[in-house]
């Protein structure tokens, strides 16, 4: 039975590794349409992606190269951006009558079981593995098994506003989402339920203590300047402060009824420091409701997953 990864999750794995190194396994990798991956080394001029089968010369032929290619509902920077990465795959076929072995690969069948026997199967509220493809300003495309696309959209990515995608994701980072909707076969994700309530994150935080943070906003009547990606306080105005900046900032005060974090910048830092790691609170299973603000908050902010049925 297939267990379905974006694409360059399953790559590394004994299992995966053993198959892509053995005739008599791709023999019953190819019988029993089991999806491996291999790195692709070229992709021709005719954009076939030939593929790093160490035994064998493998192709993906260029209307094998994903869901769509050949129906021409999809590009082929499908496959030209495939090369020197993982590719998912299953064998279509093998011929060794030859000195090397010639193996015909097909992305778009492993593509197609992704959908049908694990994409379609999933309900709004479950959590998934999912891997950053593509950043644009609106949001973050990312991989959900297979190479296979979806976006959340930016208002979804953290509660902590951000400016671009880019302030919170980078091409090729591994992360988990939810499915926020359906419709017509389309899937949206979110990614802001995973990362803690406001409760959750204030928790972290002890009043008077001193703690770095990143400035999101400047405005006339103070700085709001985020703590954790699902919490932000705000600070009195400074000069000389820009979004993006890295500040330590002291805690002056933790207001839950209101959702508020009072700060005050201490100091500005060195803008090459690195993000801090992601802290899921979800990484698994299944959410129905998620709350963001404390019971008895002046405010009720939530997502409702069960809203959004497929369509």
């Amino acid at each position: 039975m297939n267990v379905f990864y974006p694409e360059g999750r399953l790559i590394m794995s004994d299992e995966n590794t053993a198959a892509i190194s053995s005739p008599e396994l791709m023999k019953q990798a190819s019988v029993h349409k089991t999806v491996l991956e291999a790195r692709a080394v070229v992709c021709t001029p005719a954009h076939d992606l030939v593929l790093d089968i160490p035994f064998a010369k493998a192709v993906i032929p260029r209307t094998e190269g994903a869901l769509g290619i050949a129906e021409g509902t999809a590009r082929d920077i499908s496959m030209l951006s495939r090369v020197g990465k993982p590719v998912a795959f299953t064998v279509m076929s093998a011929d060794d009558s030859g000195e090397t072995p010639v193996y015909t690969l097909s992305r778009a069948d492993a593509q197609r079981r992704c959908m049908e026997e694990y994409i379609s199967q999933l309900r709004c509220g479950d959590i998934i593995p999912a891997t950053v493809t593509h950043l644009e300003p609106f949001g973050a495309f990312v991989d959900i098994g297979c190479g296979i696309s979806s976006l959340i959209p930016i208002d979804s990515i953290s509660v902590s506003r951000i400016s671009h995608p880019n302030d919170r994701f980078y091409n090729g980072q591994q992360i988990f989402a939810a499915v926020k909707s359906r419709t017509n076969g389309r899937i949206c994700l979110s990614h802001k339920e995973l990362l803690g309530t406001w409760e959750e994150n204030a928790a972290r935080f002890e009043v008077g203590s001193t703690v770095r943070g990143i400035v999101r906003s400047v405005e006339s009547y103070g700085i709001f300047i985020e703590l954790a990606p699902n919490l932000a306080g705000l600070s009195e105005p400074r000069e000389g402060l820009v979004p993006g900046m890295n500040v330590s900032v002291n805690i002056k005060a933790v207001k839950p009824e209101k959702m508020k974090v009072k700060l005050t910048v201490v100091d500005i830092l060195e803008p090459s420091l690195p993000s801090p790691p992601y802290m899921y609170y979800i990484n698994s299973g299944h959410i129905e409701r998620w709350q963001y603000s404390p019971d008895g908050s002046s405010k009720s902010i939530f997502t409702d997953f069960t809203e959004n049925n497929d369509i």
